[in-house]
C-alpha cells in the first residue's frame, strides 16, 4: 500500500510554504513519526514527520515553493521489509569484509613489530602482502593524514558525500569498526564535523589569481520566506508607526544576589534553572497592569485594550528571529515562566514551533545581552505598542550615597509607539520596572 505524504495545514492564514530541505533521500526506509522534511512559511519553520513506514518516493525536490495538501512524495508500506532485509545482509557483508580486513591488518602489525625487534634482519620475501588500507575496518591516525575511507554502508557514504565530512574523522562504532548513520550523525551533532576544504581552496585560488580590474566573488541566493517575512515587519514597522526608544539603567545587584542564593533550591524543587528572564517578566506583566496603553494596540481609528498579558520572547533561530507567546504570563509563577522559555527554546531549534505559538502576543521583550549587545534600540513587534530591550550585565562604576561603587548593570531600552503611549508614560512605565528589578521583593507583594 502506497501512503501519500502531503504539506500539512501550519495555520488558517497560510496557503503555501517553501519545502526546504529532505531529511531523506528518494528509496530510503523511514519509520513512523521520523521527520521527513523541512517546511519554511513566512512565520514559522516546522518538521513534518512519517505518517507510516515504508520506502520513500520523493516527488517534489527540496527548494520548491509548495501549496497546502499538496502531494510532494510517497511512502509504500510494503516495500519496507524486503529492503530492511537487503539492508541486513548487505551489514553482514560489509560486516565480513571488516573483520577480515582487521585480521589482516592485526597480521601486518605483528609482522612490523618483529621486524622492528630484529633491525638487522633483511626483509623477508615471505612477507605478507600489504592489505588493502581502503578496506581498513577502523580509521588508523595513519589513514587521518592520508585521507583513506574507513567501511561504509552505501547509505551513510550518501550522507557523507552530501554533508561534505571528512570520515576520517568520525569514530565507527559498527561492527569491526564500521562507520554507522548514527555515527554520522553524533559526528555532526557534536560540532566536530569538518567538510572538505577543495571547493574553498578552489576558490581562494582562483580570487588570488584573477586579474586586476574583474569582479570580485560574490554568492547570490534568494530570501528565506522567514527572512522575507522578518523583513517586511521590520519595515512596517518603522513606517507605519511612530517609534521612539527611551533608556535606562538598572543595577542587578539584588536579583543576582536572590538567584545566586536560591538558585540550586530552585532546581532541585523544579528541575528547571532560575534565570534573569523570569524577573523581567514579573516585572513587566506589573507594569502593564499600571500603564494599560503599553499593553494595547491601534485599530483604525480605535484603541483596543488588552485584559490579559501575553508576553513574547524572542528568540533567535538559525533562519530568523521568532517572538513565541506565554499566555497569562502574569498568572505564571518563576518557575512556569521558565519552562515556558525552555520549552519554546528546544522547539524553535527543533523546527517543532507552531504557528499559533507565535499569535497574540500583546508585549514583547527581547534580550541582545546574551549575543553581547551593550544597548540596541528595538523595533516594535506589530500590532503591539512596546517591546523591552535587555542587554549584556556589565562591572560598572556608579555612584551611591556620595560613593563611587562597583555594581553589575545593564541598559535597558523600551522603544513604544508614541502615537498611543505618551513620553511621559514610557519613561515612567520603564522606570517602574527598573524598580522592580532592583528591589525585587515588590514583585512578590505586588507593590
Amino acid at each position: 500500500m502506497k501512503v501519500d505524504v502531503k504539506v500539512p495545514e501550519v495555520g488558517e492564514s497560510v496557503q503555501e510554504a517553501l519545502l526546504a530541505e529532505w531529511y531523506k533521500a528518494d528509496g530510503d526506509i523511514v519509520e513512523k513519526d521520523e521527520p521527513l522534511f523541512v517546511l519554511e512559511t513566512d512565520k514559522v519553520t516546522l518538521e513534518v514527520p512519517a505518517q507510516e513506514g515504508g520506502a520513500l518516493q520523493i516527488l517534489v525536490q527540496g527548494g520548491e515553493t509548495v501549496t497546502v495538501g499538496k502531494v510532494v512524495g510517497r511512502i509504500d508500506t510494503e516495500a519496507a521489509p524486503a529492503k530492511k532485509t537487503a539492508e541486513a545482509t548487505a551489514a553482514k557483508e560489509t560486516e565480513k569484509v571488516g573483520a577480515e580486513a582487521a585480521r589482516v591488518i592485526e597480521a601486518e602489525a605483528d609482522a612490523a613489530k618483529a621486524a622492528a625487534e630484529t633491525p638487522e634482519t633483511a626483509p623477508s620475501e615471505a612477507a605478507p602482502k600489504e592489505a588493502p588500507r581502503e578496506a581498513s575496518a577502523k580509521p588508523t591516525e595513519d589513514d587521518a593524514d592520508t585521507g583513506l575511507t574507513p567501511v561504509m554502508p552505501p547509505s551513510v557514504r550518501r550522507l557523507v558525500g552530501e554533508k561534505g565530512l571528512d570520515v576520517s574523522k568520525i569514530r565507527g562504532t559498527g561492527p569491526g569498526g564500521m562507520v554507522t548513520k548514527g555515527d554520522v550523525i553524533l559526528h555532526l551533532e557534536s560540532g566536530a564535523a569538518e567538510t572538505a576544504p577543495q571547493k574553498d581552496l578552489e576558490t581562494a585560488s582562483a580570487a588570488e589569481t584573477q586579474a586586476p580590474g574583474t569582479p570580485e566573488a560574490t554568492t547570490r541566493k534568494p530570501m528565506s520566506p522567514i527572512r522575507k517575512r522578518i523583513a517586511s515587519h521590520l519595515l512596517d514597522a518603522r513606517q507605519n508607526t511612530a517609534m521612539l526608544t527611551t533608556f535606562n539603567e538598572v543595577d542587578m545587584s539584588r536579583v543576582r544576589a536572590l538567584r545566586e542564593r536560591f538558585k540550586d533550591d530552585f532546581f532541585k524543587a523544579y528541575d528547571v534553572r532560575l534565570g534573569f528572564m523570569s524577573f523581567f517578566i514579573k516585572a513587566v506583566a506589573a507594569a502593564l497592569k499600571e500603564f494599560p496603553e503599553v499593553n494595547a494596540r491601534i485599530d483604525g481609528d480605535d484603541i483596543v485594550y488588552h485584559h490579559y498579558y501575553h508576553i513574547g520572547i524572542a528568540i533567535g533561530a538559525e533562519k530568523g528571529l521568532v517572538v513565541p507567546v506565554i499566555r497569562h504570563a502574569d498568572q505564571l509563577g518563576f518557575a512556569g515562566l521558565e519552562r515556558a522559555i525552555v520549552d519554546f527554546a528546544g522547539r524553535v531549534k527543533q523546527n517543532k514551533i507552531a504557528l499559533s505559538d507565535l499569535e497574540g502576543g500583546t508585549f514583547s521583550i527581547t534580550n541582545g545581552g546574551i549575543y553581547g549587545s551593550l544597548l540596541s534600540t528595538p523595533i516594535l513587534n506589530m500590532p503591539q505598542s512596546g517591546i523591552l530591550g535587555m542587554h549584556k550585565i556589565e562591572e560598572r562604576p556608579v555612584a551611591i550615597d556620595g560613593e563611587v561603587v562597583i555594581r553589575p548593570m545593564m541598559y535597558v531600552a523600551l522603544s513604544y509607539d508614541h502615537r498611543i503611549v505618551d513620553g511621559k508614560d514610557a519613561v515612567t512605565f520603564l522606570r517602574r520596572i527598573k524598580e522592580f528589578i532592583e528591589t525585587p521583593e515588590r514583585i512578590m507583594m505586588e507593590i
